[in-house]
């Protein structure tokens, strides 16, 4: 375990970063107590199920690496971390970052990755005790990042997807920050699907119902599942969908059935599936998470194609399920430009990255300031036609 002493913190107390190489080194009880129990992606059960079933594992590229922080004896920080060979599952693509090291002989990868293996969703990274927090400035923890690659012997550290409070630690001029954009669903106290349909222009509004109806015209209904109410039937067949779309562009999926089974048992409460139903089989499937405010569509798959399929059972449903359950907000995942006509709206997602290399660093630089005024474009011209009757800030 890397052990890297960090003495100059701003008013903070001498702190240490230290990796370890399963989730249960840290112990569920230390865990939960950063981390709580709130968001499903940060539950110390997501993790070790992860590690149990092989999903993430020095084989397919993701060496747990951990981070534990310490103010001397006592850990008061942690965060999901992982020694990456290669940069898939990720959804912040620096493909062509690692294309250029090769170029010039020098090896990217491994590389840290703080994260959440395959999840494109905002939320905490650093799971900070709030009197240290309180403490930090914006550069300490990006030096102890950057002093636990020199002693890990990688080039580069990269954190995905962090929250507002992360952003305020994250936020200084000697790192390397990326901007996307993603497309979000908000719930402004709905009772019912027909209260946000109220919402949208006429023409988006009448759109939307098309779409709705030439589903119902194909025979097609849903069946909700949740938690352990899931059988192994239901969940065998949604595994099948889940594959194919992975196996559709030439992949592997990254999660396997036992995944699944475990997330099934061990965190019910946050776990859905909403199957589409012809002529008494199943024919499509979607699976969702849910934390304390955010409905979260993850996983999705069909084998044969039909109209408006995909729409109606990723978003609509997902978009009922979100009103029904006094969700504040539905992030449907990383992709979807269609998602905007369909009143998702836009939403800035954050990374941040530190590169040992010195020519490096500054040809990447100069490519992430260039990119954050394209997605900024992007960001501004896709909130200008938003479907809404007036649109709303946010």
């Amino acid at each position: 375990m890397p052990d890297t002493d960090h003495p100059e913190l701003s008013d903070a107390p001498s702190l240490t970063i230290s990796t370890c190489e399963s989730i249960t080194d840290i112990g569920q009880e230390q865990w939960e107590a950063l981390a709580g129990r709130g968001n499903p992606f940060l539950r110390f059960e997501f993790f070790e199920a992860l590690e149990d079933t092989g999903c993430t594992t020095p084989e397919t590229g993701w060496q747990p690496q951990h981070l534990v922080i310490k103010s001397g004896d006592s850990i008061v920080g942690v965060a999901p971390g992982y020694l990456k060979s290669h940069s898939m599952g990720e959804y912040v693509f620096d493909f062509a970052w690692a294309e250029a090291f090769q170029r010039y002989g020098i090896h990217y990868y491994p590389k840290l990755l703080i994260a959440v293996p395959f999840t494109p969703s905002r939320g905490p990274r650093l799971l900070i005790t709030p009197e240290v927090r309180n403490k930090l400035a914006p550069g300490d923890i990006p030096d102890l990042l950057n002093d636990l690659i020199e002693e890990l012997n990688v080039q580069s550290w990269h954190l995905l997807f962090p929250d507002e409070a992360d952003q305020a630690l994250l936020s200084q001029d000697s790192e390397l920050h990326r901007i996307g954009c993603q497309f979000h669903w908000q719930n402004r106290d709905y009772q019912n699907f027909d209260d946000f349909l109220g919402e949208l222009t006429s023409r988006k509004r009448k759109a939307i119902r098309k779409e709705r109806k030439q589903v119902v015209e194909q025979g097609i209904t849903f069946v909700r599942y949740h938690g352990r109410d899931i059988s192994d039937s239901v969940l065998s067949t949604f595994y099948i969908f889940y594959q194919a779309t992975y196996l559709k562009r030439g992949q592997r999926p990254y999660l396997n059935k036992a995944f699944f089974e475990q997330l099934r048992e061990r965190l019910p409460e946050h776990l859905s599936l909403i199957m589409a139903v012809q002529d008494g089989r199943m024919i499509a499937g979607a699976l969702f998470m849910s934390g304390e405010n955010t409905l979260y569509g993850r996983y999705w798959g069909c084998l044969d194609e039909y109209n408006f399929l995909h729409f109606e059972t990723c978003y609509y449903q997902g978009i009922e399920l979100a009103i029904e359950r006094g969700l504040s907000r539905f992030d449907a995942g990383a992709q979807g430009e269609h998602k905007l006509i369909r009143g998702f709206e836009p939403a800035i997602t954050h990374s941040w990255h530190g590169i040992a290399h010195p020519g490096f660093r500054e040809a990447i630089e100069a490519f992430t300031q260039d990119e954050a005024k394209q997605v900024q474009n992007y960001f501004d011209e896709a909130y200008s036609v938003l479907p809404f009757k007036q649109a709303t800030d946010g």
